[in-house]
């Protein structure tokens, strides 16, 4: 009886070490809560602030779908698909279940731009739009999506960018200094989708970190509105790309700061040859960003 006895209490201590092991880190993930609050918080504010030239009046909303020709819909699902894929990913670090993980992840995608088209709702300038909503909440579900299709990533949003003289023709509107380029200059910015055919593949002898991308991009849109930018003289137009790329996070290596580095890189298009389709022709670019 006491062998017996000694035998299940040492099996009891063991399946409760199981499960303190099991556990979430709560301390870290209060942490992570209220540094997201914070974040959250202040950006609010800073935008609030810095980003309404005018006082805010009453709340409208606005169809600017047709704008940029879409570029700025695709930087709401690319923001929106990062802040999930990342959020995710330090919310693994806790130890809570998968399941809660892509429900943190997704829903930060969605509530940390929710508040700017609240603002922009409530701006002159701008109004709010179903558009960049809809963008929001389609980046979050791309991410969402694939890790509870596939358990993972497999088709990365990336975005790439290069300065453009257009900025010049109008710097109020595409940006005065360089980091206001990137930001507001829509004609250098081009935004990709890479997967690679090995993660599709079983026993293929393809990389899985070697990559097809596919991008789209657009030029000589120096107004918000097509038509405006024709009647300046200039001639918008559609580019659409095919490049190879990199996913960094399917290169192994047992070094955490370089995993580390490679997904966070990893939202970047890797400069390389790349061949351009628009209404104008194909055209072959030696190495492109």
């Amino acid at each position: 009886m006491l062998s017996s006895y000694s035998v299940q209490g040492q099996s009891d201590s063991s399946r409760n070490d199981s499960i303190e092991e099991k556990r979430p880190n709560y301390v870290r993930l209060r942490a992570i809560f209220a540094g997201q609050s914070a974040l959250y918080l202040g950006s609010i504010y800073g935008l609030s602030r810095s980003w309404y030239k005018n006082p805010l009046t009453n709340f409208r909303v606005k169809d600017d779908t047709y704008e940029w020709l879409q570029m700025d819909k695709m930087g709401h699902v690319y923001t929106s698909y990062q802040i999930a894929r990342h959020t995710a990913a330090l919310y693994r670090t806790t130890g809570i279940s998968k399941k809660q993980m892509l429900v943190y992840g997704a829903i930060s995608g969605i509530i940390f731009q929710t508040p700017i088209e609240i603002l922009d709702g409530f701006s002159p300038e701008y109004g709010f739009s179903p558009g960049d909503m809809v963008a929001n909440v389609t980046g979050s579900m791309i991410y969402l999506s694939q890790i509870a299709l596939w358990d993972e990533v497999r088709i990365q949003p990336k975005f790439s960018f290069h300065y453009t003289p257009l900025a010049q023709v109008r710097p109020e509107l595409l940006g005065r200094n360089h980091a206001e380029r990137w930001l507001k200059d829509y004609n250098g910015q081009t935004y990709w989708f890479s997967g690679s055919p090995g993660t599709f593949m079983k026993n293929s002898r393809w990389p899985q970190w070697l990559c097809f991308s596919v991008g789209y991009g657009i030029d000589n849109m120096v107004s918000a509105e097509k038509n405006k930018s024709i009647a300046m003289g200039y001639m918008p137009v559609r580019q659409y790309y095919l490049s190879l790329d990199v996913d960094l996070t399917k290169i192994k290596t047992r070094n955490k700061f370089v995993k580390t580095l490679g997904f966070l890189f990893n939202s970047l298009k890797i400069p390389a040859p790349a061949l351009q389709f628009s209404k104008t022709g194909v055209e072959f670019r030696p190495l492109y960003f």
